[in-house]
C-alpha cells in the first residue's frame, strides 16, 4: 500500500471506484501492483476529519512512515462502510518534491533561475529553427552565448552546496539522482572556459545558417571552414572536460551519460553483421518493395497537414500544452511539460516522409511531456538521455507507426485528404511504409539501413576528433563508407556530408544515439509486451494504455536514474541489441 491524494475533479473516472471526498483532496482505490518502494512521498499529517497535505511538503520516503499514513487511511475509509482499500501516491498540482537535506534543499532553491534560462534557451533555438528571420543569425548566436554565459555563472556558484550534498550519508534515490545530474552539468560550465563556450555557441548559430545556404547549393565549400573551426573548438572541449583513452568519450558524455567507444563498439560489432545478413535476405526476396508507386505521388501541404493533425489527434497528443510547426530538420523542444513543441517537414511528394516526421517527433514528446510534474524546477525534469529519448521516437515511429495495426488504423484518413492513396489496399500502404532500399539519405532511411548511417557518421566523427583525418578529406570519405556500408555512392554534397545540421551546431558524439534508441526501443518492444497484447491495443486505437506503461516505466522518473542504470531496473541488462535483431528477423523475414 501507498499514499494518494489528488483534486476529486481529476480522480472521478480512475478506475471506475469509489473516492473519499476531504474538502479538495481525495484517496483512490487502485491496484495495490503500482506500489513502488522508491517512489517519493510527500509529508501529510493527520487531523481530526482524515489526512491533508502539510504546508511545506517534504521528502520522506520511510515505508514504516507511509504505512501508518495507509493506516490511518484505512481506518478513515472504513468509516464510510468500504472494506478493502488500497491507495498509491499521485501528486497533487502545485505540489513539488523538497529533500530533508539541507543542502539540496537549497541547491534546488537556487536552481530555479538556472531552470528558466534553460526554458528561455529552448525558446531561442526553436524560434531559429522555425520563424527567426535569416539576418537574425549574429544576434541570435550572441543572446544565446549570453544567456549560456549566465546560466556558466549561476552554477559555478553551487559548487560548494554541490560538494556539500555529495558528502552526505543516507540519500535517498531522488536525491542521488539529484546530486549525479548536478555535478554533471557542474563539471561541463567548471571545466570550460567562458571564452570557449561562447565561441562554441556563436559558430554554432552562424554555423547553422550557412550550412543551410550550402546545403542548398550542395557546395561543402561553403561551410568547410565553420566546420574546421567547430571540429577545432570541440577537441578544445574534450581536452578541458577530460576523458580515458579517446578524446570522443567526453562528446559522447554529453549526450549518452557513461557512454564511450567501447560501449559503441561492442553494439555495432554483432549489429553490423546481423543487419547486412537480413538486408541481403530482404532485397533478394522481394518481400518488400525497395520503389513504390506512391513515392513519387505529389500531395498539397494543406492535405499532409488534415492527415498529420488527424494522427496527432489519434496519438491523443493534448492541445493545451503541445503544438506543431514546420522546419527544414523536424525536430522538438521542450520549454516545459506544459510547453512542448514538435515540427515536421513537407517535401511535396512521397508523404510518409512527413507522416512519420509527425509520429517519431510525436513520440519524443510525449517523454517530455510525461516527466512527473513533481520534478519541476530541478536538475531532473528532463529525460535521463539522448539514446532513452530517442528510443522513445523509434518505438513509436517504427514499432507502432509501421505495423499493420497502425495502417489500417490511419488509411481512412490518408484516403480522405490524398485522393492518390484510394486505389491501394492496405496491405499495399503497409509495404509502401516499409519499403527497404539502400539509400543516400539518413532521415529517409528505412527501418534496416539506419544503423548503417550511424554508422558512417560515427565513424567519421571520431576519426575527426581523434585527429586522424582533417575536414577536407571528411567528403571524399563519406562518400567512401557510404558505399561500404550501403553499397550506394553520393554524387554531389546535399546528398552527402552536407545532409545534416548537427554538425553545424557543434552537436558531435550525438549520432550515436539514434542507433542506442533503436536499441533500447528493441528491449522496450520485448518487455511491454510481456504486459500489453500491443497487436490488439494498436489496433483499437488505445494508446493510453501504451503511454501510461512508458510513463510508468521510464517517463516519470525524468533524470533520477543515469540512463544505463534506468536499463538495469527496467531491463537487466544495458544497450543489447538482439531485441532489435529479433523484430527487424520476424518482421522482414517471417
Amino acid at each position: 500500500m501507498a499514499l494518494v491524494y489528488a483534486p476529486v475533479e481529476h480522480v472521478t473516472d480512475v478506475h471506475g471506484r469509489w473516492c473519499v471526498e476531504m474538502n479538495k483532496l481525495a484517496f483512490i482505490t487502485v491496484s495495490s501492483s503500482t506500489f513502488d518502494t522508491e517512489t517519493y512521498w510527500p509529508f501529510a499529517t493527520s487531523t481530526g476529519t482524515g489526512l491533508h497535505t502539510h504546508p511545506n511538503s517534504t521528502l520522506l520516503p520511510r515505508i514504516s512512515f507511509i504505512a501508518a499514513l495507509c493506516a490511518e487511511a484505512m481506518n478513515y475509509s472504513l468509516s464510510f462502510g468500504c472494506c478493502r482499500t488500497t491507495i498509491i501516491y499521485r501528486p497533487v498540482p502545485g505540489f513539488h518534491f523538497m529533500s530533508q537535506n539541507q543542502a539540496i534543499t537549497e541547491i534546488a532553491e537556487k536552481y530555479k533561475p538556472l531552470w528558466a534560462l534553460d526554458s528561455v534557451g529552448a525558446l531561442l533555438e526553436w524560434d531559429m529553427e522555425t520563424y527567426m528571420p535569416l539576418g537574425s543569425s549574429s544576434q541570435r548566436g550572441f543572446a544565446l552565448a549570453q544567456t549560456q554565459l549566465i546560466k556558466q555563472d549561476r552554477m559555478v556558484q553551487l559548487a560548494e552546496l554541490a560538494q556539500k550534498a555529495e558528502k552526505s550519508c543516507g540519500l535517498n534515490e531522488y536525491e542521488k539522482g539529484f546530486v549525479r545530474v548536478l555535478r554533471h552539468d557542474l563539471d561541463y560550465y567548471l571545466k570550460l572556459p567562458p571564452k570557449l563556450m561562447e565561441d562554441i555557441l556563436r559558430t554554432g548559430t552562424e554555423g547553422t545558417v550557412v550550412w543551410r545556404e550550402a546545403r542548398k547549393k550542395s557546395d561543402f565549400s561553403m561551410f568547410q571552414p565553420y566546420l574546421e573551426k567547430m571540429i577545432n573548438l570541440k577537441r578544445q572541449e574534450a581536452e578541458k572536460l577530460g576523458y580515458e583513452g579517446h578524446p570522443y568519450n567526453a562528446l559522447l558524455d554529453r549526450y549518452e551519460e557513461g557512454l564511450t567507444i567501447s560501449d559503441v563498439d561492442r553494439i555495432f560489432s554483432p549489429l553490423a553483421p546481423a543487419l547486412k545478413g537480413i538486408l541481403d535476405k530482404v532485397l533478394s526476396a522481394r518481400k518488400f518493395p525497395s520503389t513504390h508507386p506512391l513515392e513519387e505521388m505529389s500531395y498539397e501541404q494543406a492535405a499532409m497537414k488534415r492527415v498529420n493533425e488527424s494522427v496527432l489527434r489519434l496519438l491523443q497528443m493534448p492541445e493545451k500544452t503541445f503544438r506543431m510547426d514546420v522546419s527544414t530538420h523536424p525536430f522538438t523542444t521542450s520549454m516545459s511539460i506544459e510547453d512542448v513543441r514538435i515540427t515536421t517537414r513537407y517535401e511535396g511528394k512521397d508523404f510518409k516522409a512527413s507522416l512519420y516526421s509527425t509520429v517519431h517527433e510525436s513520440g519524443h514528446a510525449i517523454y517530455d511531456l510525461q516527466v512527473d510534474p513533481s520534478l519541476d524546477y530541478t536538475p531532473l525534469s528532463r529525460a535521463t538521455s539522448l539514446g532513452v529519448h530517442e528510443s522513445q521516437s523509434r518505438f513509436w515511429e517504427n514499432f507502432i507507426g509501421r505495423s499493420r495495426e497502425f495502417i489500417n488504423l490511419v488509411c481512412p484518413t490518408l484516403k480522405a485528404n490524398l485522393p492518390f492513396v484510394a486505389p491501394y489496399s492496405e496491405n499495399e500502404i503497409y509495404r509502401y511504409v516499409n519499403s527497404v532500399k539502400p539509400s543516400l539519405i539518413r532521415v529517409d532511411a528505412d527501418e534496416l539501413t539506419y544503423n548503417f548511417h550511424i554508422m558512417l557518421r560515427y565513424e567519421l566523427e571520431k576519426k575527426l576528433i581523434g585527429g586522424e583525418i582533417e575536414v577536407s578529406e571528411a567528403p571524399s570519405m563519406w562518400k567512401d563508407l557510404m558505399e561500404k556500408y550501403l553499397g550506394v555512392r553520393p554524387q554531389n554534397d546535399a546528398e552527402g556530408i552536407l545532409q545534416d545540421v548537427h554538425w553545424s551546431g557543434g552537436m558531435i558524439g550525438y549520432f550515436a544515439t539514434y542507433s542506442l534508441g533503436n536499441i533500447i526501443a528493441g528491449m522496450i518492444n520485448n518487455h511491454i509486451r510481456k504486459d500489453l497484447d500491443l497487436k490488439t491495443t494498436v489496433a483499437k486505437g488505445d494508446f493510453r494504455k501504451v503511454k501510461d506503461w512508458l510513463k510508468e516505466k521510464i517517463h516519470r522518473h525524468g533524470a533520477i536514474y543515469s540512463p544505463k542504470e534506468l536499463q538495469t531496473k527496467l531491463f537487466g541488462e544495458q544497450y543489447n541489441p538482439q531485441g532489435l535483431i529479433n523484430y527487424l528477423q520476424e518482421k522482414y523475414l517471417g
